[in-house]
Parts: structure tokens; C-alpha cells; sequence
């Protein structure tokens, strides 16, 4: 039986080649064997085009068994090293990285993120729009929330660009608003260290901003950085400068700040994704800040999603007349790239 097995195998994968020219291939753990091109592999699971299927396959990556590809990628072991090339399994358990400058031996569950670069720039770049709008006969409510993100991933950098945006309008009583979005860029580092800066917006009529302008220089570690959940800490200083819609003088600050990211992605079609930030205020003493946000994300198929998110911006020492707590919860239908 294992031999008919393998003889199958073997003729499949040489017919596949042949027809379909290099290809990438994988061995499940039942035997099974696909081949086609694996496109990325992320937060535990593995996505692969095939020419026999009119949609990507998606494997859980602890139920791959071997890996062999022609494909070249960009490379994430949990102890945060990154190599870019190609992978082929040696032993059981047992994976070769076949890089620009080296070659390495890992064990199956080092591996925690792969993305190809073979098809240049389109390959390396993410993103996701998603909206949400629901109105309401009394008081003619009116609701619409938008939230936005893309970005781009290269071998030792990312950068990426996020906007969200709340309106609400009812009869007899003034709108409501609040925007927000942040420009990111790491700088990755080796043992899971990075480099950070960003440069952050935000407007609420709750609090009376008319624009918030934050800019943040840091560094932050990954201190659990595996296929089904990744947490991270940060810290560094910012700069702060207020503008407000009351007649409250406008503010410039400095600021240090310091917070923790936890993103749990293996719990089914699950994603779970917790961010606090803290302010603690250093030309401007006693004041602090902090921000806040909670996402669940439910995948639905052909790369739609169902998302409940929840945002929460604190100020201690607000303007006169505006409140210490801004909050948002936005339920949102939405489709990623």
C-alpha cells in the first residue's frame, strides 16, 4: 500500500511538472499530496494555488508533514530571525532554508510566517476595507463607519497605513464624529527586536479635538512570536500636538510611552486582537493618556470577514467641556487583500 503510494505520488507530481512547469508541493499527514504554488503562510495556516482548483487551498500548517518548493519567500522563524529563499523538508520534522546567504536546518514548528516574492512588489503588499452603516426611523439616526488598512511587507521592513472613520447624524442633535489613522513603520531586528516609528491622527467632537498629531519613536520585542499567537511589547517617546474645536489654546507635549499588543489567530475562523498604549506626560506633568482597542475578526469565505471592534481613547486632563473618555464600537462587514 505505502509503495502504490509512493509511485502515485511520485507520477503526480512529475505529470503536475510537466504540464504546469516548477512547482511548489506538500505532504500532509495523511499521505495526500498537492501541487500547485503556496502563496503565504500565516497565523498557522497555509494558503496554495493549484491548477486543478478554481480556489486556493488553505492547510493548517501543523497538518503539512513535508515542504519541498521552487517558489522564493520571505521567511519568519519564531526566535524572529528572517531569511529569504526557498524550503525543502530533509528529515522528518526537519526543514532545509535554502537563503541568499546561507543555508539553515529548522525544526517544522520554528517556521511561523512565509510570503512569496516571486511575483515582485503585488506579492508583498496587504489590505482591507470593511463598512458598516445602519439607520434608525426614530430621531432619523444615521450611522456609517468605515475602517481601512494596507500595507507592505518586505524581508527586514513593513510600512503600513490604517483609517477609520465614525458618523452619526440625528434630528435636534449635533453630529457626532470621530477620525482617526497612523502611519507604521518597523524596522525588524534580530531576536525579535524592532525599531518603530509612527505618526497617528485622531478627531472626536467628544473630547473636543479638532485634529490630534502624534508622532512615536521606539523600539519593541516579540516575546511570544508562534503560529497560533504573537505578543509584543513596546516603548519610546512621542510627541503630541493638540488643536481643539473648543476656544481651549492649542497644546504641544512630549510624551514617553510604553504599551503591549497580544493577537491570539487559532481559534477556528477566529482572530482576537488586543492593543493598550500609555502616555505618561513629560513637559506636561500629572498628565497621562491611554488607548485602547479590542477586535474579533470572523473569516468567511473568499476572503470576506465579519468584524466587532471596540476603541477607547483616555485623557485625564481634558479641555474645559470636553469628556476624559472617548469610546467606539463599530460592527463591520469587510473584504481583505
Amino acid at each position: 500500500m505505502n509503495f502504490r503510494l509512493l509511485i502515485s505520488s511520485l507520477l503526480f507530481l512529475f505529470f503536475s511538472n510537466q504540464i504546469f512547469g516548477q512547482a511548489d508541493s506538500l505532504i500532509l499527514n495523511n499521505n495526500n499530496v498537492l501541487v500547485g504554488e503556496i502563496k503565504d503562510m500565516d497565523r498557522g495556516v497555509l494558503t496554495m494555488e493549484t491548477p486543478y482548483s478554481d480556489s486556493d487551498f488553505k492547510v493548517e500548517w501543523n497538518g503539512v508533514k513535508e515542504i519541498y518548493t521552487v517558489t522564493s519567500f520571505l521567511i519568519t522563524l519564531s526566535d524572529g530571525s528572517r531569511y529569504n529563499g526557498s524550503l525543502e523538508t530533509v528529515e522528518s520534522g526537519k526543514i532545509r532554508i535554502n537563503d541568499e546567504r546561507e543555508t539553515i536546518i529548522i525544526s517544522h514548528n520554528e517556521l511561523v510566517f512565509l510570503k512569496s516574492v516571486d511575483d515582485g512588489f503585488w506579492s508583498q503588499l496587504y489590505a482591507s476595507v470593511d463598512f458598516g452603516y445602519s439607520i434608525t426611523r426614530a430621531n432619523n439616526l444615521k450611522q456609517l463607519s468605515l475602517r481601512s488598512n494596507i500595507g507592505y511587507l518586505a524581508e527586514r521592513w513593513s510600512a503600513d497605513m490604517s483609517v477609520n472613520s465614525v458618523n452619526s447624524t440625528q434630528d435636534s442633535v449635533e453630529a457626532i464624529r470621530r477620525q482617526d489613522g497612523n502611519f507604521t513603520y518597523r524596522q525588524f531586528l534580530p531576536k525579535d527586536w524592532f525599531l518603530i516609528g509612527q505618526l497617528s491622527f485622531l478627531s472626536n467632537t467628544e473630547q473636543k479635538l479638532d485634529l490630534r498629531t502624534n508622532g512615536k519613536l521606539g523600539i519593541g520585542k516579540y516575546v511570544i512570536h508562534t503560529n497560533t499567537t504573537y505578543w509584543a511589547f513596546q516603548g519610546g517617546a512621542s510627541f503630541n500636538n493638540e488643536n481643539f474645536s473648543s476656544e481651549a489654546a492649542d497644546k504641544q507635549s512630549l510624551e514617553g510611552f510604553f504599551g503591549t499588543e497580544l493577537n491570539l489567530y487559532d481559534v477556528g475562523d477566529l482572530s482576537l486582537l488586543t492593543k493598550v498604549i500609555a502616555y505618561p506626560g513629560i513637559t506636561e506633568k500629572g498628565r497621562w493618556r491611554a488607548d485602547f482597542v479590542f477586535d474579533t475578526k470572523y473569516d468567511l469565505p473568499l476572503d470576506f470577514y465579519i468584524k466587532l471592534g471596540f476603541t477607547l481613547n483616555y485623557d485625564n486632563q481634558p479641555v474645559v467641556g470636553a469628556s476624559a473618555t472617548d469610546y467606539v464600537f463599530q460592527t463591520t462587514f469587510g473584504w481583505e487583500l
